[in-house]
């Protein structure tokens, strides 16, 4: 299977969700990803970014979706991967790893 670099976006704000006290921030979270990631995938790029859901860019796909979780009151930090929800509030790193793995990724040992 052919890999194509993929997105991951984290999604959250400052203040911790009310219902993942005792959790990483949302901030916190994207860094632990992406460390974790690129030692399980050393020399496999990928894009990973945090979203402000409260301050989000300006482009219109990462805007509507910071709109989105406001509005249906979404648990956060939350992770797309290439648009695709994958983890709302308490982020397994078993689940983001198991879908870069759909994506042709392989781990490395």
């Amino acid at each position: 299977m052919v890999r194509k670099d993929i997105e991951i976006e984290v999604y959250g704000a400052e203040q911790i969700c009310a219902s993942c006290v005792n959790l990483p921030s949302s901030k916190d979270t994207c860094e632990w990803l992406e460390a974790a990631l690129t030692r399980k995938f050393p020399e496999q790029p990928f894009k990973i970014s945090y979203i402000d859901m409260y301050n989000p860019p300006e482009t219109l796909k990462q805007k509507s979706f910071a709109e989105k979780m406001i509005e249906e009151d979404l648990f956060y930090p939350l992770v797309l991967i290439e648009g695709e929800i994958i983890a709302e509030g308490n982020v397994r790193l078993k689940k983001v790893v198991e879908t870069m793995e759909k994506y042709g990724y392989s781990v490395r040992v």
